[in-house]
């Protein structure tokens, strides 16, 4: 870290825990659309501390300004909820320190897990830690700040881009979708976490640590995350991994799959445009489409 990063780092502290003092920091990898960075602080008492800093990206802060407040308000009813998730700590709106609004949360000593060796133990605690949070009783909570999902797909699919990514099938995705939304309503709306892929969850010793990256929270059909987790898991250990995962949660849960070839094909529209910004290299981003094109015709086949 730079002196100056390192002044501001400092700065921070000091309205966190005031005679606190900064021992070291580090960027933590893996995040996309906010960046991360660990400091490990003294605190008077001598008590040792690690914090995350998380600070909102442009395309999050475009979306939605209020990002940062409201994912900590969601992270404040999450863990009152009961749900392995980061500890919210502090949040910064005055623009003094950074120029955007950033908030602390605690530190899960854990990591994300792409190659595990006990596969068949984690998808349960994947499965299932899923299904906990489409179970909070959203009609209890003031959630109203969140993203309406389908609202989000209705406004998605009602312009198209000026350039198709034909790559993977762009224009019979949405001729698809198009035609038949919106959706007849078959699932009570639940809590979306928007991005449930094996990146965003931590792991220490084969057991879950935390669920992270709350940004693109939302309210809607549980469908919708059920899909995005779907495809990412075919991406990151293949199809069997992927129904395994889709099997137990059905076996949790009440919900009605009618629709899920719809979701799949909406999920499958999010890395139009962007595949090669997800994948780490050629070879990998080759894996992608080959099994981006499997995902959409296993869809396509259902609803035909």
């Amino acid at each position: 870290m730079s002196l100056e990063i390192d002044n501001k780092f400092e700065q921070v502290i000091q309205k966190f825990a005031p005679q606190s003092k900064l021992l070291r920091s580090w960027s933590l990898k893996g995040g996309i659309s906010a960046q991360m960075t660990a400091l490990e602080i003294a605190q008077p008492d001598g008590q040792v501390q690690k914090i995350v800093i998380r600070q909102h990206g442009p395309l999050d802060l475009k979306r939605n300004p209020k990002v940062a407040a409201d994912e900590f308000k969601l992270l404040q009813i999450l863990k009152a909820a009961g749900l392995s998730i980061p500890t919210p700590l502090y949040l910064d709106q005055s623009g003094e320190i950074f120029p955007t609004p950033y908030i602390i949360i605690e530190y899960i000593d854990g990591a994300p897990e792409f190659a595990p060796t006990q596969i068949d133990e984690q998808i349960p605690q994947f499965t299932s830690h899923l299904a906990r949070i489409h179970a909070i009783n959203c009609s209890k909570l003031d959630l109203s700040f969140l993203l309406d999902q389908t609202q989000f797909y209705s406004e998605k699919l009602r312009t198209r881009p000026a350039i198709l990514d034909e790559s993977l099938d762009e224009g019979h995705i949405r001729d698809v979708l198009e035609a038949a939304w919106p959706l007849t309503q078959r699932n009570f709306s639940t809590l979306l976490h928007g991005d449930y892929w094996p990146g965003n969850i931590l792991w220490k010793c084969g057991q879950l640590a935390a669920v992270v990256d709350w940004e693109d929270a939302a309210i809607g059909d549980p469908l919708a995350d059920i899909a995005i987790s779907r495809l990412d898991l075919l991406w990151a250990f293949g199809i069997e991994a992927m129904q395994d995962f889709t099997r137990q949660y059905e076996a949790l849960t009440s919900f009605d799959f009618t629709n899920l070839p719809y979701w799949d094909l909406c999920a499958a529209l999010r890395p139009a445009s962007r595949l090669a910004s997800w994948a780490e290299d050629a070879t990998s981003e080759q894996k992608m489409r080959e099994g981006h094109r499997w995902f959409i015709n296993q869809a396509f086949a259902k609803l035909s």
